[in-house]
């Protein structure tokens, strides 16, 4: 621990996946500074709210609208609303007087890091996917550092100013995979739709497991489901016999890792950094309407180091998944492989070098 005080902004929002490398770089700082005080500045939805709550941060909001995937008067709507948001942003950070501006991606961060720029605030950026999304390419020309978490994104952003970390993650995460320990009779599979759940995933699982409900002695289900199916899945599992723990939405991923044997999964990348580190081995169903098809390229560099299988959401049907299920349920030694090669893969380091790199980028 040290004596220095950092004010930190960390902005984005919207999903899990924008927040959570956020809020692990933000543990961090305050972990080595305690003095610290961070301040996020998100979209007030309702996933931020629950990621956000009970740590040790501030948090505000202000009005912003994305331009992706808009009609033409939505759009115009977007770029009129910018410069209030930019005002509004600047209002905030004089507020709060930050030293450095930190973007994890959503249309929020466009307004806070650009209201940095104007103010000569030092600025950085975390791009957890693949293909970066508008806001991060748009920051990328002109922010002071660029961290990357995926191999071949660096393609969309100025030479010089990107490193390849990895994706945060936080400090609870990284000690319990290096805790990890396999044990039981039983083995766990976990499923998750990402952080606000995935209706097609739901109704997959559920449909392949009325296939193979003779697995249901030798296997055990925790399921993540969004808010709207969590009822559903519930009684489906309830109406097949099988125990499963199903929540909208999981706060303690670390303890849920623990358990796991294999994972079904969307392909966001902080879910996927987060499962490499606990080595587990993966089958991907990427979300078909992410922003330049990113959670399907998220997952192919997992599937060419022999990590994951993936499906497209159009090609997978429940008895192929069923079938995959049950192949790697009864061949421990192709899970094995699998997990070896998502540790393999995993960049534990992340946090700790993102935050080393930020501490250069603010004046001593």
């Amino acid at each position: 621990m040290e004596n220095r005080e950092i004010r930190l902004v960390i902005s984005g929002g919207g999903t899990g996946g924008h927040l959570f490398p956020g809020i692990a770089v933000a543990e961090a700082i305050l972990d080595r500074y305690p003095r610290s005080r961070v301040l996020f500045i998100g979209t007030g939805r309702r996933t931020d709210e629950q990621a956000l709550a009970g740590r040790k941060f501030q948090t505000t909001s202000i009005n912003s609208q994305g331009l992706k995937g808009k009609n033409i008067l939505q759009s115009l709507f977007a770029l009129l609303q910018l410069p209030l948001s930019t005002l509004a942003a600047m209002q905030k950070l004089r507020e709060f007087r930050p030293q450095l501006v930190f973007g994890v991606g959503g249309y929020v961060t466009g307004p806070v890091l650009l209201a940095a720029r104007l103010m000569g605030i030092a600025t950085c950026i975390h791009e957890q996917n693949s293909v970066p999304g508008m806001a991060n390419r748009k920051l990328g020309r002109f922010v002071d550092r660029i961290f990357l978490s995926i191999p071949g994104s660096e393609q969309y952003f100025p030479a010089g100013k990107w490193e390849l970390t990895g994706n945060p993650l936080r400090s609870e995460l990284i000690v319990a995979a290096q805790a990890m320990k396999k044990k039981k009779d039983r083995l766990t599979m976990l499923v998750l739709g990402g952080s606000l759940g995935a209706h097609r995933v739901n109704t997959l699982m559920l449909g392949s497991m009325k296939k193979i409900t003779n697995l249901m002695d030798s296997l055990q289900i925790i399921h993540q489901t969004g808010r709207d199916d969590e009822e559903m899945v519930r009684t489906g599992y309830k109406e097949l016999g099988i125990q499963a723990e199903v929540s909208a939405f999981f706060t303690d991923m670390a303890s849920l890792y623990s358990q796991a044997d294999l994972v079904v999964s969307r392909a966001g990348a902080t879910t996927l950094a987060e499962t490499t580190a606990f080595g587990l081995p993966m089958i991907l169903i990427p979300y078909p309407f992410a922003a330049d098809d990113h959670q399907r390229r998220n997952g192919e560099y997992l599937v060419r180091d022999g990590a994951a299988i993936m499906f497209t959401q159009e090609e997978l049907t429940e008895e192929k998944l069923a079938a995959e299920i049950t192949k790697l349920v009864k061949d421990e030694k192709q899970r094995l492989r699998m997990g070896q090669a998502a540790r393999r893969l995993a960049r534990p380091e992340a946090t700790a070098v993102i935050v080393a790199e930020c501490e250069k980028l603010i004046p001593a």
